[in-house]
């Protein structure tokens, strides 16, 4: 027997509910996947999958029910945008290897800051130089 548990999209705020079964432990809900984690769609059998991945406001699986309650939640990125925004955002369920929780890390992102800058650290101006160029 499943229970209705409510989520929020972590973009516009637009509620979900998703018929679930209670031992299933959430970690997070986050609007990018985490690192190691393996989502299933809500219309699959998704109580053995790492979490579920949605796309706000478009699944007809019977396990979603897409209300038109709105969270104002401090942490809605976007409390301004259309609802449901039709985003993607993720629930990952926690999950463990040799009995250990397993911590989530997030995904890398590389950034080039400045492109081709000096070689080395310019300093103060030394100011005027002694006798012999010291």
């Amino acid at each position: 027997m499943g229970y209705p548990v409510s989520y929020y999209c972590p973009h516009c705020g637009a509620v979900v509910e998703l018929e679930r079964e209670g031992y299933l432990a959430d970690k997070s809900v986050t609007p990018y996947p985490l690192e190691g984690w393996a989502y299933a769609d809500p219309a699959d059998e998704f109580e053995d999958a790492e979490g579920v991945h949605f796309v706000c406001g478009e699944s007809d699986a019977s396990a979603v029910t897409w209300t038109e309650l709105v969270s104002d939640a401090d942490d809605v990125e976007n409390p301004g945008l259309e609802s449901p925004c039709g985003r993607d955002f993720y629930l990952s369920f926690v999950k463990y290897e040799n009995g250990r929780e397993v911590e989530s890390v997030p995904g890398s992102d590389y950034v080039v800051i400045g492109g081709q800058g000096p070689a080395s650290p310019r300093g103060p101006d030394p100011g005027p130089r002694g006798p012999g160029g010291y």
